[in-house]
């Protein structure tokens, strides 16, 4: 079983886009990072999809973000994230069931250039 992998998923995109699958199965912790630039009124949204079977896409809705809490709150999950700025963002994927892959949707506004980035690993 492989232990850890890195990869682009969409590096500097200027238009609405999705990425090639990135194959995770066997991986149980999978970080993504997703960055804008060139921003100066628009917006890019990131979604992510999963599929078990390589072929049937369902966008999953669990992804943990990095968002300030306290010890009282539950982990927040979100089904997108909107970038505005210029800034880079972490999300995290609870992985319950094994997923064959996963690929990254960025949705474009007027303007800015987006990336995403994944890392994965098992235990």
């Amino acid at each position: 079983m492989r232990e850890y992998i890195e990869q682009t998923l969409l590096n500097g995109v200027t238009a609405t886009t999705t990425s090639s699958p990135i194959s995770i199965g066997g991986f149980n912790h999978i970080g993504l990072q997703f960055l804008a630039s060139a921003i100066s009124a628009g917006n890019g949204v990131f979604t992510v999809e999963g599929t078990i079977d390589g072929t049937n896409w369902v966008a999953l809705n669990v992804l943990v973000d990095n968002v300030t809490n306290t010890n009282a709150q539950t982990l927040i999950r979100v089904a997108s994230k909107t970038l505005s700025s210029n800034t880079s963002v972490l999300v995290w994927l609870e992985v319950t069931a094994t997923l064959k892959a996963l690929r990254v949707k960025v949705t474009r506004t007027t303007d800015g250039t987006y990336s995403a980035f994944a890392i994965a690993g098992s235990n």
